[in-house]
């Protein structure tokens, strides 16, 4: 699966893409601290793993690609606690310029193509520009601060439960994104 947004390409990754990945997460310990299934340190292997994940065609995952530049992040839909969660993330030199919101958009559309109805999100507490990026694109805090596993710090870690339903019946609202 594909998806064309404004500015971005998604994409699933290829096997070649590791070297992409590797060098967006292996260089960025707050990164890496940042997403719940990434280790740290970030070794080669593990961005190999990352780029041959197979696809699940009701919760597919991409690699984000800013055209003319290549690989800039990730997003796609998960599994959390038996509910579909959106996950993204936006190599350092890329982030300020809407990127995670765009992708994440595109990603919210295709959700609710493949049918799903309320997807689930959540960011650890110390990480607030994740949560800016989720109520932009209209995803509600639930009330919940739960604990999530991080592999990067090695045990569980605050985080903050978000939600969002998806409209049945037509196109999502337009997501407002930074300049």
């Amino acid at each position: 699966m594909f998806h064309r947004s404004e500015r971005l390409f998604l994409r699933p990754a290829f096997q070649e893409d590791w070297e992409a990945i590797y060098a967006a997460i292996g260089s960025d310990a707050e990164l890496a601290r940042n997403l719940a299934r990434a280790p740290w340190p970030y070794e080669a292997s593990d961005a190999r793993d990352f780029a041959a994940l197979p696809q699940d065609w009701r919760l597919p995952h991409f690699l984000v690609t800013l055209p003319g530049t290549g690989v800039i992040g990730s997003a796609g839909l998960g599994e959390h606690d038996g509910a579909p969660e959106i996950g993204y993330w936006i190599a350092r030199e890329f982030r300020g310029h809407g990127f995670a919101t765009e992708a994440s958009e595109a990603v919210l559309r295709i959700a609710q193509t493949l049918g799903h109805r309320r997807l689930t999100a959540g960011h650890f507490t110390d990480n607030p520009a994740s949560g800016r990026v989720l109520r932009k694109l209209g995803f509600v805090p639930t009330g919940r601060l739960t604990q999530r596993h991080s592999r990067a710090r090695g045990g569980l870690v605050d985080t903050v439960e978000y939600a969002r339903d998806l409209d049945a019946q037509g196109d999502l609202p337009p997501v407002r994104r930074a300049a």
